[in-house]
């Protein structure tokens, strides 16, 4: 402001000199017309000054010059200086992140709003057989995996990709992305190699512990019910005792066909049809009814008619797990809804009890296997602790979801959420 005022104090002399000499002189308007001329040669001069000065960069000291010009030059080198500060720190920032992602074990690489690859770390250039040059190449053009390009064009960063090396097929890469900043991604690829060697000894393991179970369980099984038919039930701590023996046999056999359902789950290639789910949950809603549950008991609701593509016998297996359950862990005489419904983007099966619901804390766990909640109940409720695994396991093979909603003390939900994209004739 001070700048201002000298500047406008200086002109205001000067026209006030113009008129005093004009006035005398007679000459006023001349005077007047050289004396604007003279300011805009003046500023002319300091504008061709700054824009050769602006034109280099603003490099160096920046020019001399008096008034107004002298706080603009000043101004303009401060913001140019403060920028250049700013712009050294975020390059420190940047070095200080390339070094330590430089040193992760984990594969990193940048990713543009195109897909280009704008940096990646040593890691990643190992794993992935990467080059200096391939800086700017699009990710889909080096890595050309189909689920890789799947998941890439998906879009739907809340899940991770798995797929061998480019460079060592033995090499096993769990890969995600997560965005950050403008279009920008930072796609990290783990080394699950040993992580996956484990868990198929685990899966290989318990296929192979099921398997040969099966064969020693059936001779028990026969030998307890030639028993059972020979007891002459003169003995009755006799007779209770191969009771136990037979109810124990066949609690195992359950737990050995359960998990073998879930290692052929797990490892087994999916067998699609179109399956029709009302026909299907008919059958289903017989069966309950045949063990004894009333009619009005078990309520089914056919909302929508759509079939959905899958295997129909996991489908069947997951759908009675869960109206099993509900049928174990609910008052005899509570209603069961069994609903089929469809809106936009699912289609979607809802088991609703009124039965002791379950606690916040359990929810997210009871999907683990042979996990069970621990509650004081009067009647002992038989169960493996596999059904609900089993039910994720044939979701995540349908492309589906389970959603659980409960309040203890009032009966839970349970929906499986299929997507509309399923729907066949």
């Amino acid at each position: 402001m001070r700048a201002w005022r000298n500047e406008i104090t200086t002109i205001g002399l000067l026209l006030i000199i113009i008129t005093i000499i004009g006035g005398v002189s007679g000459h006023f308007i001349p005077l007047l017309f050289l004396l604007m001329f003279a300011i805009i040669i003046h500023q002319m001069i300091h504008i061709s000054r700054f824009e050769r000065w602006i034109r280099t960069g603003g490099r160096g000291k920046y020019p001399r010059g008096k008034g107004i010009w002298e706080e603009i030059y000043y101004h303009v080198y401060r913001l140019r200086k403060n920028e250049k500060r700013r712009k050294n720190k975020l390059s420190a920032m940047i070095n200080q992140f390339r070094q330590s992602t430089e040193a992760l074990p984990d594969a990193a690489i940048v990713l543009g709003a195109n897909d280009e690859i704008e940096w990646a770390n040593k890691a990643a250039r190992t794993v992935f057989g990467l080059q200096s040059s391939d800086k700017g190449q699009r990710i889909p053009n080096l890595i050309r995996f189909p689920d890789f390009i799947k998941y890439l064009k998906a879009k739907n960063y809340k899940s991770s990709v798995v797929l061998p090396s480019p460079v060592d097929n033995k090499i096993i890469l769990e890969i995600r992305i997560v965005p950050y900043g403008v279009d920008l991604r930072l796609l990290i690829a783990q080394d699950v190699t040993q992580l996956k060697k484990m868990e198929r000894m685990r899966k290989d393991f318990v296929a192979n512990v099921s398997h040969e179970m099966r064969t020693p369980l059936t001779v028990l099984r026969g030998y307890l019910e030639t028993l059972l038919d020979m007891d002459d039930k003169l003995s009755p701590m006799l007779t209770s005792s191969f009771i136990q023996m037979q109810g124990q046999t066949d609690r195992m056999q359950h737990l050995v066909d359960d998990l073998l359902l879930l290692t052929r789950l797990e490892t087994q290639q999916r067998k699609t049809q179109c399956v029709d789910i009302p026909a299907l949950l008919s059958q289903i809603h017989s069966e309950g009814i045949s063990l004894g549950s009333l009619p009005e008991r078990l309520l089914l609701t056919i909302e929508t008619k759509a079939h959905i593509v899958g295997e129909e016998q996991e489908l069947r297996s997951a759908f009675t797990n869960l109206v099993s359950n509900a049928i174990k862990y609910s008052p005899e005489n509570s209603p069961i809804n069994i609903t089929w419904r469809q809106n936009k983007n699912y289609i979607t099966l809802s088991i609703t009890d009124q039965g002791e619901g379950i606690s916040k804390y359990d929810i997210p766990r009871i999907t683990e296997r042979f996990y069970r909640v621990e509650t004081k109940r009067v009647k002992k409720v038989n169960g493996t602790g596999l059904g609900l695994a089993i039910v994720k396991h044939v979701l995540m093979r349908h492309d589906g979801y389970l959603e659980i909603q409960s309040e203890l003390g009032k009966g839970s939900c349970f929906s499986c959420h299929f997507p509309s994209g399923r729907i066949c004739n």
